[in-house]
């Protein structure tokens, strides 16, 4: 399918590996000319031959740097993906008590103020654009209990967030949407030092053991993790001319989870 995004400039974050870097692909195989930004630049991130930028979007000044860095590179921008997030999961099954100010202040800068500044500082270009912004955000956000709580909270104050900007700005041509995936195959589970690792050893399973089981016991309906490449799919759609009376809009890919709630 031809999404009409042919031409068309865009700015990916957190785009080294995982989901961010299936949606430089796919943008990439659309026409799209893909700006990054990411902490480092991955092997595979760098084969994308995408124009990648350096920074740790989680300080405060680094997403006008950023933005200033990529409309200098492509002149204008006329897609906005925030998909920067994770950060320390701390120890599986962590009481709410156990959880310090440190890990909540961390925690909440890279999941929501983030993409806060990097769309505060991308707004003028892409109201001149009418563009559009796509947030990545997580099921975690409607149902806390499967990550750490300090990282549920940012993901639910980004939807509200998204909902808020679409609402003030969608009159003026610039849509904002949420996608939201439940457990996909990155390296948060699949990594040797990761949130399945540690989650795996507590529960007395190896990580292949915890992975194999996993979507069965949340109620995932296709019995196996999402593939990253699905949710950049849907994050291009949205991000698309196709997609232009989708306003507000939290595209949950769950596999199923939520008709099990």
């Amino acid at each position: 399918m031809d999404l009409q995004l042919s031409g068309r400039t865009a700015l990916v974050t957190g785009a080294s590996r995982g989901m961010g870097l299936e949606v430089v692909r796919v943008l990439q195989e659309e026409g799209v000319t893909v700006v990054t930004a990411s902490r480092t630049i991955s092997p595979e991130l760098a084969e994308t031959g995408a124009i990648t930028l350096n920074g740790d979007l989680s300080h405060p000044d680094t997403p006008a740097r950023i933005v200033t860095e990529a409309l200098d590179a492509t002149g204008t921008l006329d897609i906005l993906i925030n998909n920067v997030g994770g950060g320390d999961p701390g120890t599986p099954g962590a009481g709410f008590p156990d959880v310090p100010d440190q890990a909540w202040a961390s925690t909440i800068d890279l999941n929501l103020f983030a993409a806060v500044r990097t769309t505060r500082s991308a707004l003028p270009a892409l109201l001149a654009s009418h563009g559009a912004v796509v947030n990545v955000s997580s099921d975690s956000a409607r149902r806390p209990h499967t990550a750490p709580l300090p990282y549920g909270a940012a993901k639910a104050a980004l939807n509200a967030v998204t909902k808020g900007l679409s609402e003030e700005y969608g009159p003026q041509g610039v849509r904002f949407n949420t996608v939201s995936p439940s457990s996909t195959r990155t390296s948060l589970w699949e990594g040797e030092q990761s949130f399945g690792a540690d989650l795996a050893q507590a529960m007395g399973l190896t990580q292949e053991e915890l992975i194999a089981a996993l979507p069965a016991q949340m109620g995932m309906l296709t019995g196996r993790f999402i593939e990253p490449r699905e949710v950049a799919t849907a994050i291009a759609y949205l991000a698309s001319p196709l997609a232009a009376s989708v306003h507000g809009a939290n595209w949950v890919v769950d596999a199923g989870v939520s008709k099990t709630i």
